[in-house]
Formats: structure tokens, sequence, C-alpha cells
């Protein structure tokens, strides 16, 4: 389960690239077997070394699940451009996924606290530093897990080029239509009283 084996020469086998990867999308979906049903749940996530960092209500029954030690997956995608062949048929997308398996552990209180925040760290840079630290009632609240990367158990593929040559002559056009996501200008939540400053974490995803 570590091939990639249709169209091989779009898989990546360098561990860079799957970092690479994980470290551009902050959600991806987390899939299990449940009570012999399938179970997948879009999340949130934040890659810490060799290890990818999850988190939810310790209420949440599946979620318990594979803390149990249930053998969950986690998938990654991004479709980074529209491929526009003469054709539908040659039409494609360039992306690029990932997908890690594994199972996961629980963390426990004294590496929670430091899990989340660096959690909230990667979706906000800085934002940890700016507010107050977890409570005990919220962190015995909050269910953090880590999803290990051990080798021979992921696979990266990527699409990253124009539409092929076609075969016959055409006077279609043809190329790619790039898509990136941007951050907006951040909007205040309605109780916040206007004039108060835009915090510099939040500052920065806009620069």
């Amino acid at each position: 389960m570590d091939k990639i084996m249709r169209y091989p020469d779009r898989a990546r086998t360098e561990r860079a690239e799957l970092d690479a990867v994980l470290d551009a999308a902050p959600m991806g979906t987390l899939a299990t077997v449940v009570d012999g049903m399938p179970w997948a749940v879009p999340m949130l996530y934040a890659r810490d070394g060799d290890r990818i960092l999850l988190h939810g209500s310790t209420g949440a029954g599946a979620l318990r699940h594979v803390a149990a030690g249930a053998p969950a997956v986690l998938c990654v995608a991004m479709l980074d451009g529209i491929v526009v062949a003469e054709t539908l048929f040659d039409s494609s997308a360039n992306y690029r996924s990932a997908v890690v398996r594994g199972n996961l552990v629980t963390l426990d209180e004294d590496d929670s606290a430091g899990a989340l925040s660096l959690f909230s760290d990667a979706l906000i840079p800085g934002r940890s530093r700016e507010v107050r630290e977890f409570r005990r009632k919220e962190l015995a609240a909050t269910l953090a897990l880590a999803l290990p990367i051990s080798s021979g158990q992921w696979t990266v593929k990527v699409r990253d080029a124009p539409p092929s040559e076609p075969a016959e002559s055409s006077s279609a056009w043809a190329g790619v239509v790039p898509l990136r996501s941007v951050a907006g200008a951040p909007v205040p939540a309605p109780w916040v009283t206007t004039g108060t400053p835009v915090p510099a974490s939040v500052a920065r995803l806009v620069e």
C-alpha cells in the first residue's frame, strides 16, 4: 500500500516531498472503520516532525475508536489547476495529494497543551503567544492525537504539467488554469468593539 499503481510517474518517494504536501494543506480527511461501516470526517491537522497532530472532542465516539488503536488513514489533496485539453477525454487537473496510514496515539496531558498550541500556530503563526494558556477544563474536554509518519505507510502523488500534445492536429486552445487560495481582509466578530486592532498574527495572514 506504499506504491502508486496508476500513473506511477506521478509518485513522489522522498520524505521531504511528503512533508511539503502535508505542510501546504491544513485540512484532510481521517477515515477508519467503525462497527463494520466506513467512517470519514474532514479534520484540521498540523505536522510536527514525524507525527501529524489532530484533535477533537472527547465526546466523539468514532474519534475515541481510533484513539483506542483502530487503524486509520489521513488523506490530503489540493487542486492546483484545471488542465484544459483539446478534448474532454484528455482534460485533467494538476494536484498534490498524500495518504498517511497508521495507528493514532493519544497524547497525555503534559504533551497535549504544547501540541494544541503548535496546532494553532500552524494555522495562525504566533497566535498562541497572544492569548491565555489552555485551562485544565479545556484540555480535559479535548482529545489530542498524533498519527506517526512511518516508513512504508505513506504515498504522495503529484500532477504538475500541461495537457499532452494531441495525437491529431487541432485548432482548439489548450493549457492550464492555475488555482490558488488567498486570505481576505479579516472580518471582526459582531461583539468586538469598533477600533479594536487586528492582532499581529492575524494581520500576517493577509500580508
